[in-house]
Formats: C-alpha cells, sequence, structure tokens
C-alpha cells in the first residue's frame, strides 16, 4: 500500500492560500471604509450646502412674498389710474405701468430662483437620503467583514498553527506505521536470534544425545539432557518475554496493579541505577481489557521516555482509585524538557494524548528542564 503523490496534503500551500484570503479581506475591508470615509466626508459636506440653500431659500421665499404683495398693489393701482385716466397725467399714468411692470419682473425672476433652490434641496436631500443609505450599508458591510476576520483569526485561532497540527498528525501516522514495521523487524530479529536460534540448537543436541547414549551410555546422555532442559528453559523464558512485550498476558488474569509491579521491577532489572516506587491507592477496579492494556502502554510509554531520555534515578508510578475516575500520575527526577520544544519523541506524547483521547481523559504534563517530569492522566471509568 502507497501513498498516492495527488492524494498528499500540501499544508503549506494551504496555509499560504488562507493567509492570501486574509490579506484579500482585510485590504477589501480597508478600501469599504476608505470609501465609506470618503462618503461620509461628501455627506457632511453636503448637508452643510443644503443648510445653505435652505437659508437662501427662506430668503427667496421671504422676497417673493413681499415682491407679490408689492405687485399685486402696483396692479391695483395701474387698474385704478387706467380707469380713472382724466384724473391723472401722462406721467402718473407711465411710473403706475412701469412699477407694476417692473414689480412683476422682479417676482417673476425670484420666483424663478426659488423653483431653481427648490430642485436643488430636492435634489440634494434625495442624494444624501442614497448617500446615507450606502454609508449604512458600507458600516453593515464593514462589520459583517470584521466579524468573519475574527471568527477566522480569533475563534478558528491560526489556521497555520491547525494546519501544523494535522501535519504532525499526518507525520504521527506515517511514524506509526514506521514504527509497526521496525517493530516486525525487531519481532523478527529477536525470535531468528533467540528462540529460533534456540530451537535448531535443541535439535542438533537431541541428535547429539542419541550418538552419545550409543557411544558413551546413559550417564553421558543424561547429562546431555540436563543441558538441554536448561537451554530449552532458556528459550521459554525468551518468547515469554517476547509474548510479554507484545502484551502482558497477565493483565487478563491478574489486572493492571500485578501487571505494572511485573513490570517495572523488570524495568529496574534492566536498567541499573534507576529505582522505580510503584503505589496503588483504594482498591483496584477491573476495567475492560481495553482499558487496562491503554493504561499500561501510557505507563509503560511515560517510563521508557523517562529512562530513555531523562536519565533519571527514581521514578515513581501512582495509582489513584476514586470514585468515578482512575488517576495515574507518573513522575521523574530527570533532565526534564521544554514542553515547546518540537523534539523527535514528541511523536510519542501525541501517541500517549491520542490513547487517552479514546478513553475520554485528559493529560497533563508538568516540566521543565533540570526540573524532572510529572504525567498525571485521569480515565473516567466506562458509563461514568
Amino acid at each position: 500500500m502507497y501513498l498516492d503523490e495527488k492524494n498528499k496534503i500540501d499544508f503549506q500551500s494551504i496555509d499560504f492560500i488562507f493567509n492570501r484570503m486574509i490579506e484579500n479581506i482585510t485590504n477589501s475591508k480597508n478600501d469599504i471604509f476608505v470609501i465609506c470615509e470618503q462618503s461620509r466626508r461628501t455627506y457632511e459636506e453636503m448637508k452643510i450646502e443644503l443648510e445653505l440653500i435652505k437659508q437662501k431659500l427662506k430668503v427667496v421665499i421671504a422676497k417673493s412674498d413681499t415682491l407679490a404683495r408689492q405687485t399685486q398693489m402696483a396692479k391695483q393701482r395701474l387698474v385704478e389710474v387706467s380707469k380713472n385716466f382724466g384724473k391723472y397725467s401722462e406721467e402718473q399714468i407711465r411710473e403706475a405701468y412701469e412699477l407694476a411692470h417692473d414689480l412683476q419682473m422682479q417676482l417673476s425672476l425670484s420666483e424663478a430662483e426659488e423653483k431653481s433652490l427648490r430642485e436643488k434641496r430636492d435634489d440634494l436631500e434625495r442624494r444624501l437620503k442614497a448617500l446615507y443609505d450606502t454609508i449604512q450599508r458600507a458600516d453593515h458591510i464593514v462589520n459583517q467583514v470584521n466579524v468573519v476576520l475574527n471568527y477566522l483569526t480569533s475563534d478558528l485561532k491560526n489556521v497555520g498553527a491547525a494546519l501544523e497540527e494535522a501535519k504532525i498528525k499526518h507525520d504521527f501516522g506515517i511514524k506509526i506505521i514506521a514504527a509497526q514495521e521496525e517493530e516486525r523487524k525487531k519481532l523478527s530479529r529477536e525470535i531468528h536470534d533467540g528462540p529460533a536460534q534456540m530451537m535448531a540448537n535443541v535439535l542438533m543436541r537431541a541428535d547429539l544425545i542419541e550418538r552419545i547414549y550409543r557411544d558413551k551410555g546413559i550417564e553421558e546422555a543424561m547429562k546431555e539432557i540436563s543441558e538441554l532442559k536448561a537451554t530449552v528453559r532458556e528459550a521459554l523464558s525468551e518468547v515469554r518475554r517476547i509474548i510479554y512485550d507484545l502484551r502482558p498476558m497477565a493483565l487478563d488474569d491478574l489486572g493492571i496493579v500485578p501487571t505494572l509491579k511485573k513490570y517495572l521491577s523488570t524495568i529496574m532489572d534492566y536498567n541499573k541505577g534507576v529505582d522505580v516506587h510503584f503505589q496503588s491507592y483504594n482498591s483496584e477496579i477491573r476495567l475492560p481489557s481495553n482499558y487496562e492494556v491503554a493504561i499500561f502502554r501510557l505507563v509503560q510509554e511515560c517510563v521508557n521516555n523517562a529512562v530513555k531520555h531523562g536519565s533519571p534515578t527514581d521514578i515513581w508510578v501512582k495509582l489513584e482509585w476514586n470514585k468515578n475516575h482512575l488517576n495515574v500520575i507518573v513522575k521523574d527526577n530527570g533532565r526534564g524538557f521544554d514542553i515547546d520544544e518540537k523534539r523527535e519523541h514528541s511523536f510519542g506524547i501525541i501517541g500517549m494524548r491520542e490513547r487517552v483521547e479514546i478513553l475520554d481523559g485528559s493529560m497533563e504534563i508538568k516540566t521543565k528542564i533540570g526540573s524532572g517530569t510529572i504525567v498525571i492522566f485521569k480515565i473516567p471509568y466506562p458509563n461514568n
């Protein structure tokens, strides 16, 4: 089975596309904001212009009203002069006519100006309303864009980091496959170099015993049989060790506490200078097999990490059997490490987190360089 190149996720490209998208949205928001501000300034300028036109219109309307009254009076005077032609001189008649005509012309001009100002006022009011609606829509769009940006940059935190996490999990999956293959190779080598060689040796010794029995008698043959039994016992011990590494059989029969005691005792046998202290508080509760295997592997991973990377002199493993959950605490006095630094063995931490998530539990790591490490698992019991 292989990974198709076309199906590989280019996390760097996705991150680049996302950042470009954020950049474009931000630029568009800024452009809308600039347009909105320009519209707002234009709106304020138009409001000032409208106010001036209204004031001017007020003056012109008053002027038109005055001229209308004066014109009406001048027309009445002209009618009176025209009816009593004999009473008034030619000069008086001419003056009455010219005054009425002049006032009528002024009134016409004033009314024309009033009409023009009214049209300008109405046009400005329409434009102001349209501009106000545009500003409101622009503000709404800016607010919506801000919500989207906040969601993308705040709620989603950092998509680059999320993609990096996805990449780590992707790499972790590949590491698991590689680790499985490496484990198969290791198991194959161990069986080949250990039990397989021993069994081949047993067959050769069995043939040898037959010849010794024929040539030297039963006493010499019994000596060889005793040595052969020792070899078989050694092979059986090696097979049991390999089986134990694959899955501790004691888990099914005895439970997690006795199995961990035996395992931790073996750790001290194989790692001189390291003292492992084990404690179990309250009565052990038997859990489903998959839970006990997961808990065993979590402790195994923590202890192996401590021995391999921390060089401790003491390791403490503690189980606390509470009413609804189990606390597993693994502590060492080793070198500690920087939790934020990505290390080669960080895949082990990812693996532990994956196991804990499957059990709906939680995991906390407390460490710093030079101060050892404490790993705390909280595993809820099934159906709680």
